[in-house]
């Protein structure tokens, strides 16, 4: 039995699920500091780069939002939830632009890591903003659409693990 497939493992690995699934969302992605990954997207017009970004988020909110079940009811809490995603992926394209902009031939090493660390911190920023706004909807689901939500968080990204 190895680390990962111990009871405890899996327990934890299922309760980072959740803010693996809305960080995907959060991130839509974008690479977080990487000169590699900058440099393939340079080819892209600024306006279609982030129309696609935009189209991206919009496909995940509209995903969650089948795989949740989220009903009529449900809008009101739903909302603030969708927009939260919005903006967090705006405020993410925001640094995204930002770094970008500076030349790689001209940074450091340290200015490479204090990028690494605001798009960390954008990254937490933006999953506290998020688990509050889900909260609200979660806390408002009936045990049978929780289960589902569960069920839903705990299988993301399951085709990735294998």
């Amino acid at each position: 039995m190895t680390i990962f497939t111990r009871p405890a493992a899996m327990t934890f690995a299922r309760a980072l699920m959740i803010p693996a699934l809305l960080s995907a969302t959060l991130l839509g992605g974008t690479a977080l500091t990487s000169h590699a990954f900058a440099q393939t997207a340079a080819t892209n017009t600024a306006d279609a780069n982030i129309q696609a970004k935009a189209d991206t988020i919009e496909q995940r909110i509209a995903s969650l939002h089948e795989s949740l079940k989220i009903t009529t009811a449900e809008e009101a809490n739903w909302t603030p939830v969708a927009q939260t995603m919005r903006d967090n992926a705006a405020d993410m394209e925001k640094l995204v632009v930002a770094k970008k902009a500076q030349s790689p031939a001209n940074m450091t090493a340290l200015d490479d890591m204090m990028n690494y660390q605001t798009f960390a911190q954008a990254h937490v920023d933006g999953l506290k903003k998020l688990n509050a706004t889900f909260k609200v909807l979660y806390d408002a689901m009936p045990d049978a659409q929780k289960l589902v939500a569960d069920e839903t968080f705990r299988n993301f990204g399951a085709a990735k693990r294998g």
